[in-house]
């Protein structure tokens, strides 16, 4: 693919940003979102930088090392998060970084959001867990989330916030849109009892389903 799949990360990615911004999933100019593309050049938001007047001209372009290709601003301070999360999975190829309000309660709780819905299995992959704290900005951070999103497409930063992968840069918004929904949901559950599991059963046959999908989405 040439320079046209370039153009449509960058719309996707440019979308992706407003629409998280639009949806009250951050606040200000916190959050990044990224995307690559076949042959690995990864499209990356630029640091403290307003969504709403963003163009496609101030995203970066990086290779998977964070080399920069094309790109007059500085790339998200998270680079280092988006790009551990694109070097260890090659079966994902966007990464959206966002401080949803009620995932990031479970996150500071250091509470993983527990898989009791069917669609969120499904479309998640099962529970999603909480990475241990480092500093934001650091290679450790990206290390502990890739090393919990090898089998399910979210993943919580403790003290922080939520990481939602996926095979491009709108569906991973999308499965954000989930797993905060979950996250409201269950918060509101556990004021009337304990949250009751899926039957082990369905989880399994619910989270071979997302692994498959996973693995032929990006072809």
């Amino acid at each position: 693919m040439g320079d046209s799949e370039l153009d449509a990360v960058r719309r996707d990615v440019l979308a992706t940003l407003q629409e998280m911004d639009r949806s009250g999933l951050t606040e200000g100019t916190a959050g990044n979102v990224s995307a690559r593309t076949s042959d690995g050049r990864v499209v990356l938001s630029p640091t403290a930088l307003p969504y709403a007047g963003m163009t496609e001209a101030d995203l970066v372009v990086t290779d998977l090392d964070g080399k920069r290709l094309d790109g007059n601003r500085a790339p998200t301070t998270e680079i280092d998060l988006h790009l551990a999360c694109l070097r260890r999975h090659a079966d994902i190829r966007a990464v959206v970084h966002s401080h949803a309000v009620h995932a990031s309660m479970f996150a500071i709780a250091g509470h993983p959001i527990p898989c009791v819905l069917e669609e969120f299995e499904y479309y998640v992959g099962g529970d999603v867990l909480v990475a241990p704290y480092h500093r934001t900005g650091t290679a450790a951070l990206g290390d502990a989330a890739a090393d919990r999103l090898t089998d399910r497409a979210a993943v919580l930063l403790a003290n922080h916030g939520l990481v939602v992968v996926g095979a491009n840069a709108a569906e991973a918004l999308q499965l954000t849109r989930l797993v905060e929904r979950a996250a409201r949901i269950i918060q509101g559950a556990r004021v009337l009892g304990e949250a009751v599991p899926l039957p082990e059963e369905i989880r399994a046959e619910f989270s071979a389903e997302y692994l498959e999908r996973r693995r032929t989405a990006v072809g």
